[in-house]
C-alpha cells in the first residue's frame, strides 16, 4: 500500500489559517489532495492536522482524516518527518502495511499528478535509494551572492566567484518544497533527506514556488493566473 500524507496544522502565523485559505477558487490544500488523487500513485491520502476545521475541509476534498495530530507535534518547532512518523506509527498500530510514502505539503498548488508518478517510480527503481524528491535549479548563480554588512556595504561570500562567468559556475538546486517520497523504514528511522542516498526530481522554476510569507502567496497568485491564461490560450489553440 502507497500513502500520501499531507501535513497541514491549524497554527499558521505568517499567513493565519494558510491550508485552507482560498487559492484560485478553491481551499489550498485541495490542490495538493487533487493532485494525488489524480496521479494513481496512493490507496490513501491521509491529512495529518490538529485542527477540526481543516479536518472537515480535507474530507470535503477527498481525503480522510482519520486521527487528529498530538498537540506535540503541533508546535512551531516539530518538523514535517516528525508528523510522517507519527503517520506510519498509527498505520503499523492499525495493522496497516505501507510500501511507499509520500509527505505532499498541502501548499504546493502547482505540485503535478505526473511529478508525484515520476517520484514513486524513480524510488521503486532504485533500491539502493532511501528517497525522492522534488527540486529546482537557483534562478542565479549562488556562488556570486552577496551579504549585507554590518557597518555598512556589502561583501561578497565567494569574492573568488565574483569575476567568474555565470557559464562557469556550477548550477545548484534547492528543494522545491513539494513532495517527499521515502520508504516507510527512512522516515521511521529519522534518516535524513538531503544526502547522496536521495534522488532528486528536477522542477522547472516556474511551478515552484514556496508559500510562506504573504509576500509568498502574493507571487504565487501571480504565478497561478499565468499559468491558467497559457493554459487557455494553448486550448484555444489546439481544440480537441
Amino acid at each position: 500500500m502507497n500513502i500520501a500524507v499531507i501535513p497541514a496544522r491549524g497554527g499558521s502565523k505568517r499567513i493565519p489559517r494558510k491550508n485552507i485559505k482560498p487559492f484560485g477558487g478553491k481551499p489550498m490544500i485541495a490542490w495538493s489532495i487533487e493532485a494525488a488523487r489524480d496521479s494513481g500513485c496512493f490507496e490513501r491520502i491521509i491529512v495529518s492536522t490538529d485542527d477540526q476545521e481543516i479536518a472537515s475541509v480535507s474530507v470535503a476534498c477527498g481525503a480522510e482524516v482519520p486521527f487528529l495530530r498530538p498537540a506535540n507535534l503541533a508546535d512551531d518547532q516539530t518538523g514535517t518527518a516528525a508528523v510522517v512518523r507519527h503517520a506510519l506509527q498509527w498505520l503499523q498500530g492499525q495493522g496497516q502495511q505501507v510500501a511507499y510514502v509520500c509527505c505532499l505539503y498541502a501548499t504546493a498548488p502547482f505540485v503535478a499528478p505526473d511529478d508525484l508518478r515520476k517520484g514513486l517510480v524513480a524510488l521503486q527503481n532504485a533500491p539502493d535509494k532511501h528517497y525522492a524528491f522534488s527540486v529546482t535549479s537557483f534562478a542565479f548563480p549562488i556562488q556570486r551572492a552577496i551579504r549585507m554588512h554590518p557597518q555598512g556595504g556589502v561583501e561578497p561570500f565567494q569574492p573568488e566567484c565574483i569575476p567568474l562567468r555565470s557559464q562557469d559556475l556550477e548550477e545548484a538546486y534547492h528543494d522545491a518544497g513539494q513532495f517527499y517520497w521515502g520508504r516507510p523504514e527512512a522516515f521511521l528511522s529519522g534518516i535524513s533527506v538531503f544526502a547522496r542516498h536521495s534522488i532528486p526530481i528536477v522542477l522547472p522554476r516556474h511551478r515552484v514556488q514556496d508559500i510562506d510569507t504573504p509576500e509568498d502567496w502574493v507571487r504565487a497568485e501571480y504565478l497561478h493566473k499565468a499559468m491558467m491564461m497559457a493554459a487557455e490560450d494553448d486550448a484555444h489553440r489546439n481544440p480537441s
